[in-house]
């Protein structure tokens, strides 16, 4: 099987009126729904089923939610905020569902589908991944570069008129307006390495300056909030980073978590004193 990634898609055709929704089937911590054009919080068996409608979760929430009737399976992890762009029915019985996903991670299983006019497509800041039956995970960092995982079936990662195809086991990122990385195998390892950690006190505050290196394709959380990383200059793999984190001064550790892109997260108490 084949996932497309294109930077464009084409104009809507003529669909039909069919109920068709996104239930959240499990959810903790902050999980919030948008409809009508207001913000609540979402309760376990509620539906999105509208153009505009949407979900966004907190630091350490997560939620999953089934498409329909149990096509497909998306989970949401923390931070991260998507809408329903497109969800319909074409004349043929096919489903289309289309999500905007600025920010955060989730993971997608979709089963084949049987109708060649059913497709599934995640859009996020670097373009927008085509689904008609896999199990793959994508990161947004927020600078919108994507880091997209495959672990079954294969997607065809296509921008700025580049196209590769990545297989299952392998990996690759995309920058918003530059081609998209040659696949590499699955790190799918959530490792920290600590490069150096230091507090000083400035204006009352408890300052820490963090320098560390994960891998480039992994989302990094550090006291709840997603942090960028920036690519090695020796080793394209390689995600460093170099931060200044403001703490309260009774605190003595802060929280770093990182994330890959198929959900897998290691949670780090980091001490600087």
């Amino acid at each position: 099987m084949t996932v497309g990634l294109a930077s464009e898609t084409s104009a809507r055709p003529l669909s039909v009126r069919v109920n068709r929704w996104l239930e959240l089937r499990n959810a903790s911590g902050t999980v919030d729904f948008l409809q009508s054009g207001q913000w609540r919080q979402a309760q376990v068996g509620q539906r999105l089923g509208s153009v505009g409608d949407g979900l966004r979760t907190g630091a350490g929430s997560l939620a999953r939610l089934a498409l329909d009737t149990q096509v497909g399976f998306v989970t949401v992890s923390e931070n991260t905020t998507f809408s329903i762009t497109q969800l319909y029915t074409t004349p043929r019985g096919g489903k289309v569902t289309e999500l905007d996903v600025p920010r955060g991670q989730v993971r997608l299983f979709v089963r084949r589908f049987t109708n060649p006019d059913s497709s599934l497509e995640i859009r996020t800041p670097a373009g927008v991944n085509g689904v008609r039956g896999t199990d793959f995970g994508i990161a947004i960092q927020p600078s919108g570069r994507s880091s997209l995982a495959v672990e079954e079936g294969s997607v065809a990662s296509s921008a700025q008129g580049e196209s590769v195809t990545v297989p299952e086991g392998y990996q690759n990122y995309t920058i918003p307006g530059q081609p998209p990385s040659e696949p590499m195998p699955i790190t799918e390892d959530p490792n920290l390495n600590i490069l150096r950690i230091e507090s000083q006190r400035r204006d009352g505050e408890e300052i820490v300056f963090l320098d560390g290196a994960t891998f480039f394709v992994n989302s990094l959380v550090i006291e709840g909030v997603t942090q960028e990383i920036i690519a090695d200059e020796d080793d394209e793999q390689i995600g460093t980073f170099s931060l200044e984190v403001p703490l309260p001064a009774d605190r003595s550790s802060i929280e770093v978590k990182v994330i890959t892109p198929l959900g897998k997260t290691q949670i780090y108490d980091v001490v600087f004193r």
